[in-house]
């Protein structure tokens, strides 16, 4: 696989990316290097990576738990604090290698800190190899309301070494699918039938693909002003669904695919009822990824708690909620008005 050129970084493919970042670390000079993990990419990923870090600099690992709970201002403060204790300078460089959570927050970490430091993402998730580590976009939650603190920055390198997929759990692999269906449902339809057929679990090709095509659209919109609002397809209900999980004890908290392949089914049907999109279709999305995802079960109780966190999606303006939906698939609509009872419809449909 070829290098992708992002706006102001390079995307290496596979092991002889590692050379390209033993040649950065070389040419910057940086004072130390800090990599960031949790306790599950400090066990199943730091000792596939290591080996091929080629330097004399100080390297010191920071680990923090595991968890969506943990993306928050406290874990922040945490690390801001070990990086001033291990004596990290603006010259050092943070690596983030993990999945979604250590790569948004990460990020934010590093653009922050002494007013930013570099950082290279080394994604070892599905999920952060296809959306997570690309674009630019770091981030913290604010309780459970999703990347509500954060900014655009971008990472010196991004490393893409689909070795690391060998260390998932199934679920995880799932997780990162949602995501792949999102591009393919709003992009390239074409990635669809490769999602079928990906159960050999070979996702070099989709992970290039998938890449390719967020890279295509970050470049034409950085600041997600327009186009690059197609990216949240299923995201408006989806990061409700799994805030609300998340936030009830009673509930089993959900990956963030799962939560947004819920959010695709529904913003299907509410397409099909709104814009154009045929209701066949919409019955074939469905049937896709609930071939790949496990039904959940959500209650007529759990409607309206959803609905009132829709009120903080990121791309609300006036107190309005601004869905993106599908006058077909390869076609969205952007900022579209949804009444509530239309939502609680398609709550109901996915329940079907």
């Amino acid at each position: 696989m070829q290098t992708i050129q992002a706006s102001t970084y390079p995307v290496h493919f596979q092991k002889d990316s590692y050379k390209e970042l033993s040649s950065l670390i070389k040419e910057k000079a940086y004072s130390s290097l800090f990599i960031l993990v949790d306790e599950n990419t400090m066990t199943h990923c730091y000792s596939k990576f290591i080996p091929f870090l080629d330097t004399d600099t100080r390297i010191e690992v920071i680990e923090i738990e595991p968890g969506e709970e943990f993306k928050n201002l406290q874990t922040s403060a945490g690390v801001w604090n070990a990086l001033s204790e291990l004596d990290a300078d603006r010259k050092s460089l943070l690596i983030t290698l993990g999945g979604g959570v250590i790569t948004d927050l990460g990020g934010f970490i590093a653009s922050t800190f002494k007013r930013g430091i570099d950082f290279v993402n080394i994604p070892t998730t599905l999920l952060s190899m296809v959306d997570a580590s690309v674009g630019g976009k770091t981030g913290i939650d604010l309780g459970v309301l999703k990347n509500q603190i954060g900014l655009f920055s971008n990472p010196k390198m991004v490393i893409v070494d689909t070795d690391y997929l060998t260390t998932l759990s199934d679920r995880e692999v799932r997780s990162g699918m949602a995501e792949i269906i999102k591009y393919g449902l709003t992009y390239d339809i074409k990635l669809l039938q490769e999602v079928k057929e990906s159960k050999n679990h070979n996702f070099n090709d989709l992970v290039f693909k998938s890449i390719q095509i967020k890279n295509t659209v970050v470049l034409e919109d950085p600041k997600e002003n327009g186009l690059r609002k197609i990216l949240n397809f299923g995201h408006t209900i989806g990061h409700a669904i799994e805030s609300y999980f998340l936030e009830n004890p009673n509930k089993e908290k959900l990956t963030h695919g799962e939560a947004i392949s819920i959010g695709m089914i529904c913003e299907c049907y509410i397409s099909y009822q709104l814009l154009n999109l045929q209701n066949k279709k919409v019955d074939s999305a469905k049937e896709l990824i609930l071939s790949i995802f496990d039904k959940v079960q959500i209650l007529a109780e759990d409607f309206d708690p959803i609905i009132a966190l829709l009120k903080h999606d990121k791309k609300n303006v006036a107190g309005q909620v601004n869905f993106v939906l599908l006058n077909d698939f390869e076609d969205c609509q952007l900022d579209c008005k949804v009444p509530n009872d239309l939502i609680i419809e398609s709550l109901e449909y996915y329940n079907s």
